[in-house]
């Protein structure tokens, strides 16, 4: 009978990390690459780097330094695109003119016709990526650096943010955070910034409230609404560019 009780309760303790493996997923490294062979050689502004995180193969990332740079920003896209789609195109070099470095990282990606529900998934490669840029920027000799992250973008920083409390950050900004709730924030040593869009989705404006209760809790945080755009901030690019600036030093907080 000990014998048999020990054998249950070895059992019950492996399953623990197997079932934590079985919830974990590679990204799908071929369209990473497909990705990066479009759009390195298409690059004007900004250089490609290749960066280095545990267990995972190397991972593309757009380096654009700014003149006399006030910090470094590492961006992170949403779900399933690249370091210079759409609004983090946009922002990657828009913040760099506003006196900003940024690293713009590839985020792990499943294929083309994966929900938003299966990316769980690969919230552990993105923990080993958003800690592969901010070694490289303090490598760099940046001391002064933040994360702004857009939609999935947001939960995989959330998730990174939440294991990580001492990681060494000097803000969050979200962009639209597409699950429309912050986690595991209390022990958060830096500011967070909740930013969203007068027409978002409607999951980030069902969560605007709960999202603010978050945020009285962590020193120096505050939320901030943009005006006459969508989840993409479609046309609104510049003001969202002035509004990062104005959070992060300081007026507007």
């Amino acid at each position: 009978m000990r014998f048999l009780r020990w054998r249950v309760t070895c059992a019950a303790a492996v399953c623990v990390p197997l079932i934590a493996l079985a919830q974990q997923q590679p990204s799908n490294y071929a369209r990473e690459k497909r990705w990066a062979e479009e759009i390195v050689p298409a690059l004007v502004v900004g250089e490609a780097v290749w960066l280095e995180a545990p267990r995972t193969q190397k991972f593309l990332s757009i380096h654009t330094e700014a003149k006399s740079a006030k910090g470094a920003i590492v961006l992170a896209h949403g779900l399933g695109v690249h370091p210079d789609h759409g609004l983090i195109g946009e922002l990657r070099t828009r913040l760099a003119e506003a006196g900003y470095t940024t690293l713009s990282i590839q985020m792990p990606i499943l294929a083309a016709d994966a929900p938003a529900a299966r990316y769980p998934v690969l919230f552990w490669e993105a923990d080993a990526r958003f800690a592969a840029a901010v070694s490289y920027l303090w490598r760099k000799n940046y001391r002064k650096v933040v994360v702004v992250s857009h939609s999935l973008g947001s939960r995989m920083a959330n998730h990174y943010i939440a294991a990580h409390s001492r990681v060494p950050l000097s803000g969050w900004v979200s962009l639209s955070i597409s699950s429309g709730e912050f986690t595991g924030l209390k022990r958060t040593s830096f500011p967070v910034f909740d930013v969203y869009a007068e027409n978002d989705s409607d999951p980030v404006l069902k969560g605007v409230q709960k999202r603010a209760a978050v945020l009285k809790h962590t020193r120096g945080s505050s939320q901030a609404m943009v005006f006459g755009t969508d989840h993409y901030f479609a046309k609104k690019e510049k003001e969202l560019v002035s509004l990062i600036r104005l959070l992060l030093e300081g007026e507007g907080k």
